[in-house]
């Protein structure tokens, strides 16, 4: 007969945390103690935990855990970039990056191992995909980058200075394809007895899953990047392949409904990856003050993070600017990305992690390449 398995209490949020001490015959409102204990204080210990009852810490030891991916490895950049490399119970591995900067600062979480998609200038998609990432999978990225970063940590008491400002789902994989456990993340990143973040500081980041932007419109108030990369529909479903089912037009109508009246005050951010002869002509700028004349956004153009073996080359500095300047001038917010963490692979785009691959993507890859072909 073996053990019952553990309950991971990292990702749960403050109401599932009521059901279950509500489960254990014990009064909701440890589920707010607990909460600031694991989120606030960083605590994996129970018996850390001062404000509960001896019996009940020892309960809990019996019955559950906070388990965070384990780090295999923390690279630091030349700019102060952080990635670290985190293993997951599978052996799977997903990488996470801290970015700071003067007023703020960052972390680029992932929420799947691999991605199910297939964006031809992203590595992280040629790794192919095995699953999705749970909520305590999800929120431990920042749990542990917070710990791991924090200049001291809890004394006498009071909670550690947090250093993650911001949160971008924008690391590997789709987050709209892992609604559930990335919802039940946003909310731990948003509740003041956990992480505390503003609404305008968590940022998910899609390639257009429009009926799930039409569910999360419904389910929770964060800020939305869309992965648009190109202004018209035949680029588009060459880039990024989940346009030939979504194409830009029904894309840009969720758009319109995520910012409707209410949110007046929100705007999306269109992330645009700058391709040397591909996307970066003043044609496509001119395409794309078009397409976008009636959304509320801002544009972020990304020039471009190689990787091994891909087709692709980053665009110019004065192609860069030259489409920046159009964007202006036209009434478009337009930020051109300052390239974080190349050196140490880091960078939008080059995430890989280590992903045991279940759609033979990453095999088709090699085939193609070992052949001399190149991918659709």
């Amino acid at each position: 007969m073996t053990d019952s398995p553990k309950t991971n209490l990292l990702g749960m949020t403050r109401q599932q945390l009521e059901g279950f001490f509500t489960a254990m015959g014990e009064k909701p409102f440890r589920a707010v103690q607990v909460l600031k204990w694991i989120h606030q204080h960083w605590v994996e210990d129970f018996q850390d935990m001062t404000d509960l009852s001896k019996a009940l810490r020892e309960r809990l030891a019996q019955v559950a855990e906070i388990r965070a991916p384990e780090v295999v490895y923390d690279q630091a950049s030349a700019d102060g970039t952080h990635k670290w490399l985190l293993r997951l119970d599978d052996g799977n591995c997903i990488e996470t990056v801290f970015i700071p900067e003067k007023d703020r600062g960052t972390l680029c979480v992932s929420s799947q191992v691999g991605c199910a998609l297939d964006c031809t200038f992203c590595s992280t998609a040629r790794q192919g995909f095995n699953r999705n990432l749970s909520s305590a999978e999800i929120v431990g990225q920042l749990w542990l980058a917070n710990r791991r970063l924090a200049p001291e940590r809890s004394v006498a008491g009071k909670a550690p200075e947090r250093v993650v400002s911001n949160v971008v789902l924008m690391g590997m994989g789709e987050p709209l394809l892992n609604f559930d456990n990335v919802v039940d993340a946003m909310r731990l990143m948003l509740d003041d007895n956990a992480y505390g973040l503003s609404k305008r500081r968590v940022t998910l980041s899609t390639s257009g899953i429009v009926p799930a932007m039409d569910r999360l419109k419904e389910t929770l108030d964060v800020a939305l990047a869309v992965s648009l990369h190109a202004p018209n529909d035949a680029l588009r479903d060459k880039l990024v392949p989940i346009n030939r089912k979504y194409p830009i037009a029904e894309l840009l109508d969720a758009c319109r409904r995520y910012v409707r009246e209410e949110r007046h005050h929100q705007r999306i951010t269109f992330e645009y990856v700058m391709l040397e002869g591909v996307n970066d002509s003043p044609e496509h700028a001119r395409q794309l003050i078009a397409l976008l004349r009636d959304v509320p956004c801002k544009i972020n153009l990304i020039p471009f993070n190689p990787f091994p073996e891909t087709r692709y080359r980053r665009s110019g500095d004065a192609a860069i600017r030259r489409f920046q300047e159009m964007l202006a001038n036209a009434g478009y917010t337009t930020i051109t990305r300052r390239t974080r963490g190349d050196d140490i692979d880091a960078a939008c785009g080059q995430l890989v992690g280590k992903v045991a691959d279940r759609s033979r993507r990453a095999l088709r890859f090699a085939r193609l390449e070992g052949t001399g072909g190149t991918a659709p």
